[in-house]
């Protein structure tokens, strides 16, 4: 029987609260698992921007990667750590480079789930290129905006087709407002979305391996207050729902960590935003949330790192095909892609690792938010966003929302 270490990656940028407190938890853990015939022991790093050689060998096992949706050079040495060394990332780096909301929005409706209607529309202005202008002439088609608006119907929402982090969403409620919000819009390739109306609820589902949290969420608040600290607010068949809708959506792109935005309406739960395969992770955003972010990332990793869990670089679209274009009723279609999800997860083998060898988890991680490095890290990020005569104030807000939603992890019916 050999000692092993596994040895899980932090891939960051602007991030400070969230991998101080995994980091710290992590040593708090002490890990020690007997896995087959090696015992294992796990090390975590933060991983460096520097050149490389293509055939340097990668010391990691796990790579919980943060960054390389937007920075090129960390996305590239991922790629190449997965092809020469089998390295195991969140997210798929191929599959959050090429989908887009666009893309997902296709997608789910090749599944039948019930997306609103959409539509793309061409760039208001260009980027000037060579054959920019003989192509304009040659082949866009004139169209009239309002019309397409009129079709749709309001009120609608104009959004970036490959947008995040609310950038570029319009609300919009007439032709007028329309046609300024497009000519506003620059070279961005935009979508229009019928909003869904009425609704009475907006749900954020986020997804971490075969793990949920089902967040009330209010996008008109201050970014501090649109997660809700709301609890067992939906019954257990909508938590079952939004839980598989989740799954599948994650399963079918090949993301480990995603949220899926849901609104009811009429009973129907209608999918809106779901390719936000890198979630905010922030104190200051999910504060009450924030404990169950970290243990979901830390069984989650540390299942994967344990298992050598290989990535799956054959999504297999075909499977969930099969089922789409079969002549079943949509519920027993959902249901047979919720257990291709749920393989691909390997959820129930993941469940009885979590049991055997992290029972422990809870009782460590209540301590652990209570403690003085906890409060320091929320310090450490509030100091980073907000001005310094509220630096006080919003530490002590998050403080004791974490402290709140850290009594919610240990209570008999969580």
């Amino acid at each position: 029987m050999a000692t092993k270490t596994r040895h899980i990656g932090l891939s960051l940028g602007a991030d400070i609260c969230w991998p101080i407190c995994y980091e710290a938890l992590m040593k708090e853990l002490d890990l020690t698992i007997q896995y087959g015939n090696d015992t294992l022991r796990f090390d975590v790093e933060r991983v460096l921007i520097e050149p490389f050689d293509l055939s340097q060998p990668c010391k990691y096992d796990v790579v919980i990667d943060r960054l390389t949706h937007w920075y090129h050079t960390s996305r590239e040495w991922i790629k190449k750590s997965i092809l020469t060394d089998d390295l195991y990332v969140f997210n798929n780096p191929w599959s959050l480079q090429s989908m887009e909301k666009h893309t997902s929005y296709c997608a789910m409706m090749r599944l039948g789930f019930p997306v609103p209607e959409t539509w793309l529309v061409p760039p208001k202005a260009y980027a000037d290129s060579a054959d920019l202008e003989s192509t304009l002439q040659q082949y866009a088609k004139l169209f009239d905006l309002a019309e397409i608006g009129d079709r749709i119907g309001y009120p609608l929402f104009m959004k970036p087709y490959d947008g995040g982090a609310w950038v570029g969403v319009t609300a919009i409620d007439d032709s007028k407002a329309l046609q300024k919000a497009y000519d506003s819009s620059g070279t961005r390739v935009m979508n229009l979305q019928k909003g869904v109306h009425p609704h009475d609820i907006f749900v954020r589902c986020i997804g971490l391996g075969p793990q949920w949290r089902f967040v009330n969420y209010d996008p008109s608040a201050a970014l501090h207050d649109r997660y809700r600290l709301d609890t067992n607010f939906l019954s257990m068949n909508e938590e079952t729902h939004l839980a598989n809708m989740t799954m599948i959506i994650n399963a079918f792109f090949g993301w480990d960590f995603n949220s899926c935005e849901a609104l009811r309406s009429n009973g129907v739960w209608c999918p809106i935003d779901f390719a936000n395969a890198c979630p905010d992770s922030q104190v200051t955003s999910l504060h009450f949330h924030f404990p169950w972010l970290i243990k979901a990332n830390l069984r989650w990793s540390i299942y994967c790192a344990a298992t050598q869990r290989r990535s799956n670089n054959n999504l297999n679209w075909q499977a969930y095909f099969d089922v789409a274009d079969s002549d079943r009723s949509f519920e027993e279609k959902f249901e047979a892609y919720a257990k291709i999800a749920q393989s691909r997860f390997d959820a129930d083998e993941f469940y009885e690792f979590c049991d055997k060898h992290m029972a422990h988890l809870d009782e460590v991680a209540d301590q652990f938010f209570g403690s003085e490095t906890v409060h320091d890290a929320i310090h450490q990020k509030v100091e980073s966003l907000f001005p310094a005569h509220e630096l006080e104030e919003f530490t002590e807000l998050f403080w004791n929302r974490v402290q709140a939603g850290r009594r919610h992890e240990n209570s008999p019916h969580t």
